[in-house]
């Protein structure tokens, strides 16, 4: 091993590193002279952070440590996950998007142009590293921006972060992949600043072909990678084209249902409300609010209704009104599974009136509409139950249907709450309630784990369904006595854990696992190997430490490598 013409590489200049590590790199010299210690190093990064007004501008600074210093951006990240993770992903992720082009400074993931069809499997090959997961977008409904065409690449990056941080994927095993299929945005189109291809959006028919070869290259590179969708404007397509074929799941659909069905599960329980005695108004009949529903509709089955009583227990409202067979227009495909038949001709037009006329025990939002869940209705849902069930999951906050403080205030402390996007804790009569987060970080990153490890075919339902099941599991007694229906974010790394486990575990009853080592492995086992394979940032140095060591120790009993040292 030579190492005389060797050049640094940008997280190579990390000042936790011994002096015999900078030699090794080349960095000795180009370093500071002091060694610090990690600690050390994180408390300058919250002091820089912290002098930061705006959290785009606080995003901005932790993607330059994340591009130069990677194994010091995931330790902030893990070791402050609850402060950092709102600034990496959403609800900061939101401005970045559409900020995107304008700040642009440095490649970040990989992007395929439409023009490069017949030639992706040739651009696949320009990237460095060997991926295990990617997370992919065409940039056409990001969050509840609309179309922001490749300035979306905020999505894939700031989801994999995540993925490393939460759950130990190694940074680089992830592959952020923007499919640059034009834009209907006329705006971007007309920016100078815009970084995509300046042209209509693909068709339909064009869209399909160009991601068949993305799959089929995707999957001819890395073999059985993870591929996750991501704010597809029409996201069920691709997911029903590919699931049986490729290891790939939609988070939009499936990781927001398995995160709400835990809260779900959670909050039914605390309720009092048996599962029959549940009547659910959806506020919103997108894709992302028929994919909770459908994973609710599961949980109540096993809990022994019949498919029709557990869909006849859901009422969805879009911008027409209560989804139903004659309301006269062409209904969407994936609303007809949830369409009503029992509202005798007579058609309910916004979100009160169906409300009025089902009494709901759950109010769900998906439909990005902030503020939508009035102070009235709030009051109502307190009226018709001791306990109600109040989630609004939009995102941004400037797009929840409403706050936490709105929902404590109206129903008189007794929601069950849980939002989208963060809010902080209300004081109530003398007590501090803490809001649900209903975020998806606390399932993808255990799905992808899980996914990973057990080297799925594919991903099954019940390995989504396992999922939310484990994270119903993963209170500690402290947060089950305060009444939470979701983890301490703090603990996400050992949520990611069970959630990984209970993955693994569907995935070989469903018999899709590839991985022999973990066969007959007991839950104990399972658990330390999942640790044992997870990247922990903290070790980083350690790790190199011993590599130079060992490497010091071969040339002096070789005489070989032509080191520098």
């Amino acid at each position: 091993m030579s190492t005389s013409d060797r050049t640094p590489d940008p997280g190579e200049f990390d000042t936790s590193h011994t002096i015999a590590v900078r030699k090794f790199n080349r960095t000795h010299g180009l370093l500071p002279p002091a060694v610090e210690h990690q600690d050390v190093q994180l408390q300058r990064c919250l002091l820089q952070l912290s002098q930061k007004q705006k959290p785009i501008d606080k995003y901005l600074y932790l993607s330059g440590i994340r591009n130069s210093n990677v194994h010091l951006f995931y330790r902030l990240a893990t070791n402050h996950i609850k402060d950092i993770a709102p600034l990496i992903y959403t609800p900061t992720v939101g401005d970045a998007c559409l900020q995107w082009s304008r700040n642009y400074v440095q490649p970040e993931g990989l992007y395929l142009s439409y023009s490069d069809k017949g030639h992706v499997a040739s651009i696949l090959h320009n990237w460095p590293d060997h991926a295990e997961i990617t997370v992919v977008t065409d940039g056409s409904r990001i969050l509840g921006l609309g179309d922001l065409g490749i300035n979306g690449m905020g999505i894939p990056v700031g989801k994999l972060a995540l993925y490393t941080a939460c759950a130990g994927i190694r940074p680089e095993a992830t592959l952020p992949l923007m499919l640059d299929l034009g834009t209907g945005n006329k705006e971007l189109r007309e920016d100078p600043l815009y970084l995509g291809s300046k042209r209509e959006k693909v068709s339909a028919q064009e869209e399909r072909e160009f991601m068949d070869e993305v799959m089929i290259a995707l999957n001819e590179k890395w073999p059985g990678i993870v591929v996750q969708f991501e704010d597809f404007k029409n996201p069920f397509p691709a997911l029903e084209r590919y699931q049986h074929k490729y290891t790939c799941f939609n988070d939009d659909i499936q990781g927001t249902g398995a995160v709400v069905l835990a809260g779900i599960i959670n909050a039914v329980k605390k309720s009092g409300v048996p599962v029959k005695g549940q009547r659910a108004v959806f506020m919103g009949a997108g894709s992302a609010g028929v994919g909770v529903a459908k994973q609710i509709v599961e949980y109540f089955m096993r809990e022994g209704l019949t498919e029709d009583e557990a869909r006849g227990c859901f009422w969805l409202v879009d911008t027409k009104g209560l989804v139903t067979n004659d309301r006269g227009d062409k209904l969407a495909q994936h609303k007809v599974y949830f369409s009503r038949n029992d509202n005798g001709g007579k058609q309910y037009k916004d979100l009160a009136e169906v409300v009025d006329y089902v009494k709901p025990t759950i109010l769900m939002g998906l439909s990005t509409m902030g503020g939508i869940f009035t102070p009235e209705l709030l009051t109502k849902m307190a009226r018709w139950n001791k306990h109600p069930i109040i989630f609004p999951l939009s995102n941004p906050s400037a797009n929840s249907e409403c706050t936490f403080e709105d929902a404590i205030k109206y129903t008189n402390g007794t929601a069950l709450f849980a939002s989208g996007s963060p809010f902080p804790p209300v004081n109530y009569r003398g007590k501090s309630l803490q809001p649900g987060q209903g975020n998806n970080m606390y399932v993808f990153p255990g799905i992808g784990l899980g996914t990973i490890l057990s080297k799925a075919t594919v991903v099954t339902q019940s390995m989504i369904y396992a999922s939310a099941q484990a994270l119903s599991t993963a209170l500690s007694p402290s947060e089950r006595s305060q009444g939470w229906l979701y983890p301490e974010i703090a603990r996400i790394r050992d949520v990611s854990v069970i959630v990984a486990m209970g993955v693994i575990r569907a995935a070989e009853e469903a018999g899709v696992d590839r991985e022999t080592r973990i066969e007959g492995m007991k839950d104990g086992e399972l658990e330390r190997w999942v640790r044992s394979k997870m990247y922990d940032p903290h070790e980083e140095t350690q790790r190199v430490e011993k590599e130079v060591h060992s490497y010091i120790q071969d040339v002096a009993a070789n005489g070989v490598g032509g080191s520098h040292l």
